[in-house]
């Protein structure tokens, strides 16, 4: 048994020199064939070194003698014998320590593949909300322009409200996703201006759940799809139109709905067609922070007439102390 340990801590005494050894060779990891040729000189010299350091260990240990460190025949003895048994140990346990660096530098380049795949959906999320941001800002001054002589006043109100838009849009431009409440401030101000324009021609109904006001959603995605049913469908309407925005909890997730009961889609509508930016704009980015198909949006007529607008997000919440009185 005592002999069986003398061979082990030999090699434990070796392992730490060999690994700094292989660390300190000047070849990569692509050089395999001069790094194999490197080792098999190594293999040789390090078992030799075995051989003497575990007859010394024997000696120490009482298991061998001294005489035999200084025997010549000690190396051509061992060559019978256990030269190539401890050979082979050598092998093994560069083996062992190749297997674990090339796992460590898979975990390395995994994870270094992660953070690109990570850092390239920030960059299209961010780009997919540049684009967003300018359509949004041109709709909302077209709205305005157009009251400018006809009732200045109106236009007056729209432009404070058009301000508080872009003040929040700003304040929010570092953050894809945001507490439901945070995006429904956002929506209040751009209805506001549509109220302004369209008077009692335009309904709004809101039915937002409590359990869901601070819900994470993407920033900014309501508002392009209340305006697409104000533009496409109430607007083409001579009579007063509705737009219905609800959120709800469904199990563990969040089903909110925008509604509109104005002229409908077109025939053979379909949003891979379709020339707006609004619409799929936004299925991009909900697509984009949510994918795997762990999210769902869908456009579809309505069965009384208009269009109905529906996203299913998987729900997390935020915690409200995290956020300031303006977005409760």
């Amino acid at each position: 048994m005592l002999g069986s340990l003398v061979e082990w801590w030999s090699w434990g005494l070796l392992t730490p020199l060999i690994l700094a050894v292989d660390h300190r060779l000047p070849l990569s990891d692509k050089q395999l064939p001069r790094r194999f040729a490197a080792h098999l000189l190594l293999s040789l010299l390090f078992t030799s070194l075995y051989v003497y350091l575990l007859a010394a260990i024997r000696a120490l240990t009482g298991v061998g003698a001294w005489k035999a460190l200084l025997d010549g025949s000690l190396l051509s003895g061992a060559l019978r014998g256990m030269f190539l048994w401890s050979w082979l140990v050598y092998w093994l346990i560069l083996g062992a320590w190749q297997v674990s660096q090339y796992y460590r530098r898979y975990l390395s380049s995994e994870l270094r593949m992660e953070r690109l795949e990570r850092s390239f959906t920030e960059a299209r999320l961010n780009a997919l909300r540049m684009q967003l941001d300018p359509h949004f800002l041109f709709n909302a001054l077209n709205t305005i322009s157009s009251q400018v002589e006809r009732d200045p006043k109106l236009a007056r109100g729209m432009i404070g409200h058009l301000g508080d838009l872009l003040r929040l849009s700003l304040e929010s431009k570092d953050r894809q996703e945001v507490p439901l409440a945070e995006e429904m401030a956002f929506v209040e101000h751009y209805l506001a201006i549509q109220k302004i324009r369209f008077g009692d021609h335009l309904h709004i109904e809101r039915h937002i759940s409590p359990e869901v006001q601070y819900a994470s959603v993407p920033c900014l995605f309501i508002q392009p799809l209340v305006e697409n049913a104000i533009r496409h469908g109430i607007s083409r309407r001579a009579s007063l139109g509705t737009v219905i925005v609800s959120a709800e909890r469904l199990g563990n997730r969040l089903e909110i709905r925008v509604l509109d009961d104005g002229v409908g889609l077109p025939p053979g509508w379909a949003m891979e067609t379709s020339p707006g930016l609004g619409l799929s704009l936004t299925r991009a980015r909900i697509a984009g922070l949510h994918p795997n198909g762990s999210s769902r949006f869908a456009v579809r007529r309505r069965a009384g007439g208009g269009t109905e607008v529906e996203v299913s997000l998987p729900l997390r919440l935020i915690e409200e102390e995290t956020h300031g009185p303006e977005a409760a």
